[in-house]
């Protein structure tokens, strides 16, 4: 039987990471840091996971490719987060996490062997919405911004109803109700991008439809945008190090770290 790569949310866990840090007095205020070998300084990724910000989805999914980064000579801190279903989880305090897990780099750094002039956030659907809107916010130098099957335009998904209402779940309401909450979140609402921004997503992903109406709206707006299309890949391809679309989206985060 052939293998899915929704599967890679049911695998075993990766090898543990060499540290896990908190970034923050609350439980689910941590990240785990992976050190490629050698003696570095290395290069930075940070890792976003997704799971539609709900409680039920963790970072342990996400450590498999950042094995695979630190096997291609990449450092990663793969962050968590409090999410929908945990105390405190919910907007804005979705984002003031992943914002504390950025700006911890720089302790980071202090104790380990991290070169903070390259530095890239990626984030795998939910988690490309708090990759994209982090770079908005966050005072760290980045070199770019790597949105996977990513949640780029929130009102597009919520119409299509893919979220299952979770989008408004994490906002605290309908954008009749709390509109500034829905401007404030969604990365299309804030285009021209600070950063350079590729927008990664598999053609036959329901996702794709609102990333590429971004990535022409971004484009149009002045973004330093790259739309990424990955030919008949899903929404999990992209994530699952066994995959070439992985290979794909591998390759240009190596690229944004040159």
């Amino acid at each position: 039987m052939t293998r899915s790569s929704a599967a890679i949310l049911t695998e075993p866990p990766p090898p543990p990471a060499d540290a896990r840090v908190p970034y923050g007095p609350e439980p689910l205020q941590f990240g785990d840091l992976r050190l490629p070998a050698g003696p570095g300084p290395h290069p930075v990724v940070v890792v976003v996971h997704g799971g539609y910000w709900q409680a039920i989805y963790n970072l342990i999914h996400a450590g498999h490719l950042c094995v695979d980064l630190a096997r291609h000579g990449i450092a990663t801190w793969n962050v968590e987060y409090r999410r929908l279903g945990d105390v405190g989880g919910g907007w804005p305090a979705t984002g003031d996490d992943i914002l504390g897990a950025l700006a911890h780099l720089e302790a980071l750094a202090r104790q380990f062997p991290l070169d903070l002039e390259r530095v890239v956030v990626i984030g795998h659907s939910a988690g490309g919405q708090l990759a994209v809107w982090s770079s908005l916010h966050t005072e760290v130098p980045l070199r770019g911004v790597v949105s996977i099957a990513g949640v780029v335009d929130m009102r597009m998904l919520a119409e299509i109803g893919d979220d299952h209402g979770m989008i408004e779940r994490l906002l605290g309401g309908s954008p009749l109700e709390v509109p500034e909450r829905w401007r404030e979140a969604s990365p299309r609402e804030h285009v021209p991008w600070p950063v350079r921004t590729v927008l990664a997503c598999g053609t036959a992903d329901v996702h794709w439809g609102p990333n590429e109406a971004t990535a022409a709206v971004a484009l149009a707006a002045g973004s330093d945008v790259e739309l990424l299309p990955l030919p008949g890949a899903a929404h999990f391809e992209p994530v699952d190090p066994s995959t070439a679309e992985w290979g794909v989206v591998r390759a240009k985060i190596e690229e944004l770290l040159a």
